[in-house]
């Protein structure tokens, strides 16, 4: 903890004596246009220029890289405390500019400093305190003003002039890299994990899960650091991923190389808006067994489960339409809970466990496991580690010629646990790399046949795996599973208060095709 200052009267009298007046020194740089080198060149001018006019200085406050176009400034406003409680008499500053660049702010300031007793001086404008003075410093304020905003100007019309040209101005997203024009340019490892985030939003995976899916295998966000369950939004939002440029009110369609196609962003737009709850773990409802899932067919808004007692005593348990619940918006009357459960339960295993399915489910997952044998997130990684053992390398080329600091053990300490971090995740990415065999997927798949409808651990374990999402119409069920893509459909005839569903009318649209009608039901045994 800093010391506490001495105010005007701690001086000792020796000082107060010697001194025309007790001072402290403002300096401030902006990061874009000045070095660090800067601050201390205005702090050896200010302590000249007490000097010069015997000024005892009590303290420096520095702010490094802010603007002087804002006042929340830290040290600038621990100094107008300081000044509040009488510290000191004056304040030293290199230029005009250093106390505020816009000129109403600057004579603001030395306003509320004059309320404290405190005059303010300028090393490099030195005008007198005179009225001629006062006037030259007046005017060289509206100089810095102006040579602000210019600037200010100057840079906004340089970067839409890239912007034009479509060029980077500004923070990469996930996936890209910067070229030798300063285009946009695909990182062909990064651009996998940003795949692998719709791919698994398509599927039902939850912020969180990814989360902590991606952390456990070492794999980075763009900044460096852990993922979070607010790490995807933004993600699964930017249209730049669809080859439009975009910045301010510059739009160029296919200005920048695609990551996602345009029909696959639209969709997972639609689910952002429909799913309430897509940054939460994944939620299994022993109560309400399509909690997350079911959707109105009339409005797309979830549907919750509600209870109701009759006067008998007994509980109902339906699913309502949120939109009508809480808006009185909708036309989508409740809908029994077990009668829904049950209709969607039974029309899974009677499309999803047929022989031909599950061989059509098997070729898929072989076609998967093919085209994403390698998809530049293992490449990605050992490009990485690559550049870590080359800086390593250098440190220890340099060790051995002498040169050995504490900030060289630092960094090299560092490096070496980059590197086994690095090391460890390939490893990961390896062994989660799917390897399973067309006879094993087929095997699992028929694990499935022949278990009791009734039971509830089995029937979560139906729509957990299976079902994507549910959406209720007033006639019939539409289920889209989760292992057919993204438009392959389960229709269903559904009646309120009838005793089961009839049979499913199936509608396919995958790579490949799958089996184009239903077999008999006999053939299912």
């Amino acid at each position: 903890m800093a010391p506490r200052k001495k105010s005007i009267h701690e001086i000792s009298a020796a000082d107060r004596a010697a001194a025309s007046g007790v001072a402290v020194i403002y300096a401030r740089y902006s990061s874009h246009n000045q070095r660090d080198a800067s601050i201390e060149q205005q702090i050896d001018e200010c302590t000249e220029f007490a000097k010069r006019n015997n000024l005892f200085v009590l303290e420096t406050y520095a702010d490094k890289a802010v603007s002087g176009k804002t006042d929340r400034r830290k040290e600038f406003q621990r100094m107008m405390r300081d000044a509040e409680k009488g510290y000191f008499q004056v304040v030293i500053a290199y230029k005009s500019n250093r106390i505020g660049r816009n000129m109403l702010q600057a004579l603001q300031n030395e306003e509320k400093l004059s309320k404290f007793s405190v005059r303010v001086l300028y090393a490099k404008e030195e005008f007198g305190d005179n009225a001629a003075g006062r006037f030259a410093l007046r005017t060289m304020m509206n100089v810095n003003q102006f040579y602000s905003e210019n600037m200010a100007e100057d840079i906004m019309r340089g970067l839409l002039d890239n912007a034009e040209r479509c060029m980077v101005t500004g923070a990469l997203p996930l996936g890209y890299v910067s070229d030798q024009n300063r285009r946009y340019a695909i990182d062909d490892g990064q651009a996998a994990i940003v795949r692998e985030i719709f791919d698994r939003f398509m599927s039902g995976w939850s912020f969180a899960d990814m989360a902590s899916d991606l952390n456990q295998r070492g794999i980075p966000t763009k900044q460096g650091g852990q993922w979070n369950k607010g790490s995807f939004h933004r993600i699964l939002t930017n249209e730049r991923y669809t080859g439009v440029y975009l910045y301010r009110n510059v739009r160029t369609e296919g200005g920048i190389p695609v990551i996602i196609d345009r029909d696959t962003w639209l969709t997972v737009q639609q689910r952002l808006k429909t799913k309430k709850n897509p940054i939460g773990a994944q939620r299994h409802s022993g109560d309400y067994l399509l909690t997350g899932k079911l959707f109105c067919g009339l409005c797309g808004t979830p549907m919750v489960g509600i209870s109701g007692t009759g006067k008998s005593g007994s509980k109902h348990y339906y699913y309502a339409c949120q939109k009508r619940r809480l808006e009185h918006d909708c036309k989508k009357k409740n809908v029994s809970r077990d009668l829904i459960e049950d209709a969607v339960c039974r029309g899974v295993v009677e499309y999803v466990l047929q022989d031909r399915v599950i061989e059509w489910m098997a070729d898929c997952v072989m076609d998967y496991q093919q085209r994403h044998k390698d998809d530049g997130t293992i490449g990605a990684l050992a490009s990485r580690k690559k550049q870590v053992d080359a800086s390593i390398k250098n440190i220890l080329s340099a060790i051995e010629q002498g040169i050995f600091t504490a900030s060289t053990k630092s960094r090299l300490e560092e490096l070496e646990h980059e590197q086994a971090k690095l090391s460890r995740s390939i490893e990961t990415e390896k062994a989660l790399r799917p390897t399973h065999t067309r006879a094993r997927v087929v095997y699992w798949l028929e694990q499935f046949r022949g278990g009791d409808i009734d039971d509830p651990a089995y029937r979560e374990k139906l729509v957990h795996i299976f079902v994507n999402a549910i959406y209720l119409y007033d006639d019939h069920i539409k289920i889209a599973l989760n292992f057919a893509g993204n438009n392959n459909t389960v229709d269903l005839n559904f009646i309120e208060n009838s005793d089961t569903a009839s049979d499913p009318q199936c509608s396919y649209t995958v790579e490949n095709g799958p089996p184009n009608s239903m077999p008999n039901k006999d053939a299912t045994g």
